[in-house]
């Protein structure tokens, strides 16, 4: 079993001056990248901005000091934005600093007891459907401000931005829509450009259209004509925490958990496969439950693995958590010296930007494909996630996804089970092949081996079943009791270890007798024909 080790300490083992220079730099160019992703992603989560930097910087250095990986960013990531800015509507800063808490303990809970392998059950249908859907609200929440739209009320539901947007559009601001076009492409042009290559689109879009607006005097909404953006270091606040508040922040806390461990552990997955190296999945999980811990104690929001910002890490040469230690660090430096200057940016560029994170994180090319080369059932589970993810929220899509997935795939199982009564059988012997699992879902086919005609045994050749559970094995005690009643031999044969185990277990091999028990078919029928 993995120990609950930090990859820091396996990492610091040989190492060596020039890779600390190689870790330093992609820190350095990381931090470049997460700072106007961090007040995007904190605005379009209903935050201030400076709590969006809060977020990558303490989650991300505790996350990078205790993670499970050796390259992982963490920080606020968009998957979590509709979630954390429907959270702060109905329950303010306080509820969302409760739940993000209890979040972090289930997530330390889940590592401790090893249950980072348990992520790979959800499908990746469910996955992909419900990061489309948050994409989706992602993109219809920066409508208004790309537009310059004034609301008469603040919608918080996905479906209620729609219509607050369509009743808008009388108001939209011209000005404004030219800044967000402008800054659109830039973020789509600059990286095409062979010596903007290697600075963020993002930061360049900031800049230009800053400038633009402050020297030209447009008239469009900044950052600091909508929120105090401060630069103070916060300091640790325990929010009020009795038993009514954890019940009732308990269902966004599970909903926080499950997002931040199958985000950090698929970003885990995507840098195993950049660097050759595998993650322990369980210390993640412990690292990212500290991380949200932190985070929420000094006043930042959920956060997890970035996918974009660990491959950067990666393609710049990180290869350990001192990288990610580094881009936190830094990040500070800009939060006490430059943070006043991030009230200069317009709104159209921040929701420039997020059309762009909603666009790369929706995997609509996968999302494609999944509707053209899947089953109609793993179609139908990717479209209603995506649905209920748009219309209602994640946790609804989730556990109807899982429930359906569930149906679905022992629906297949028990498909996939069958018997047979073979025609080619000696006289008086009737012989049924068994193939598939024995479980609930299919137990009901073995009753036709109840009926087998006017025989004197039955042969059941069970070499086809990998397992069988409690509602196979009593189908099959049935059976037998059914077979014995009319002075019928029942055999069985090929049974393979787990379906065995069951039936001892059960006491149904004790009943039957090891000598109805076989390893092939033809001893078997050797059997019946001495009796």
């Amino acid at each position: 079993m993995e120990k609950l080790q930090p990859k820091l300490i396996s990492c610091l083992k040989g190492y060596r001056g020039g890779q600390l220079a190689r870790d330093v730099m992609a820190g350095i160019i990381v931090a470049i990248i997460a700072l106007p992703l961090s007040i995007a992603l904190a605005i379009a989560s209903g935050v201030g901005p400076e709590q969006g930097l809060y977020t990558a910087i303490f989650a991300g250095f505790v996350i990078s000091l205790l993670g499970g990986s050796r390259v992982q960013i963490a920080g606020p990531t968009a998957a979590f934005a509709s979630i954390v800015a429907g959270i702060v509507a109905t329950e303010g800063m306080q509820g969302l600093a409760i739940a993000t808490i209890l979040a972090g303990i289930l997530l330390v809970l889940m590592g401790v007891l090893r249950l980072g392998s348990l992520i790979r059950f959800i499908p990746r249908t469910i996955t992909v459907g419900f990061t489309a859907g948050i994409a989706v609200t992602i993109a219809i929440g920066q409508v208004k401000d790309f537009l310059g739209l004034v609301f008469t009320h603040a919608p918080v539901e996905t479906m209620e931005k729609v219509e607050a947007i369509a009743g808008s559009l009388g108001t939209m601001n011209p000005t404004a829509l030219l800044v967000g076009l402008l800054a659109l492409a830039i973020l789509i042009i600059a990286p095409k450009i062979p010596g903007l290559k290697r600075v963020p689109p993002s930061l360049i879009a900031i800049l230009v259209c800053a400038v633009l607006v402050a020297l030209c005097r447009l008239n469009v909404n900044t950052i600091g004509d909508l929120y105090t953006v401060s630069s103070a270091l916060p300091k640790p606040v325990l929010p009020g925490i009795s038993l009514q508040s954890i019940l009732h922040a308990f269902p966004n806390a599970v909903t926080i958990a499950v997002l931040a461990a199958v985000e950090s552990l698929l970003s885990c997955v995507v840098a195993d496969g950049m660097i050759g190296d595998k993650h322990n999945s369980n210390m993640e999980l412990v690292a990212q439950g500290a991380g949200n811990i932190c985070s929420a104690l000094f006043g930042g929001i959920p956060a997890t693995g970035a996918i974009a910002r660990t491959a950067a890490n990666i393609k710049n040469g990180g290869r350990s958590p001192v990288a990610g230690m580094v881009h936190a660090i830094l990040l500070l430096l800009v939060l006490v010296l430059l943070m006043p200057y991030a009230s200069l940016i317009p709104m159209p560029v921040i929701a420039a930007i997020l059309f762009i994170v909603a666009y790369n994180m929706s995997e609509w090319r996968e999302f494609v494909s999944i509707c053209k080369t899947s089953p109609k059932s793993d179609i139908l589970i990717l479209v209603l996630t995506f649905v209920l993810t748009v219309v209602f929220d994640l946790v609804v899509a989730i556990a109807v996804g899982i429930v359906l997935s569930t149906i679905l795939f022992m629906k297949r199982m028990a498909d996939e089970t069958n018997v047979v009564r073979r025609d080619t059988a000696p006289a008086n012997v009737a012989v049924y092949d068994i193939t598939g699992p024995l479980f609930f879902g299919a137990a009901d086919k073995l009753a036709t081996a109840g009926d087998p005609g006017e025989v004197s045994a039955v042969v059941l050749c069970m070499q086809s079943v990998p397992a069988a559970d409690a509602s196979g094995i009593h189908q099959l005690e049935s059976v037998s009791h059914t077979l014995a009643d009319r002075g019928i031999t029942l055999l069985l044969t090929g049974v393979r270890p787990q379906p065995m185990q069951v039936l001892q277990k059960a006491g149904l091999y004790e009943s039957l007798g090891a000598n109805s028990f076989f390893e092939s078919e033809e001893a078997a029928l050797r059997h019946v024909t001495a009796l």
